[in-house]
């Protein structure tokens, strides 16, 4: 084990941790190697939505009651 992991307690649904203890047996991998895959990738999908909400920022925005009136008056709904 790296002196570069950390060590954190995480508490499971019974029925997940069996699942997640047969993907790590089947795919010879650890728990916590599947564990801090999963979350990098949580991460990385945040960093995503981020990026596209800053490049999104100097858009106008339209409220939800606008789209609606624009609808109707358009005759689709």
């Amino acid at each position: 084990m790296s002196s570069l992991t950390k060590r954190a307690t995480i508490y499971f649904d019974p029925a997940m941790h069996r699942a997640l203890r047969h993907k790590a047996a089947e795919t010879s991998r650890t728990v916590s190697d599947i564990v801090n895959e999963a979350v990098q990738q949580a991460l990385a999908e945040d960093a995503e939505d981020l990026a596209a909400f800053a490049e999104r920022i100097n858009e106008p925005q339209v409220s939800y009651e606008t789209i609606l009136k624009e609808l109707k008056a358009d005759g689709r709904l």
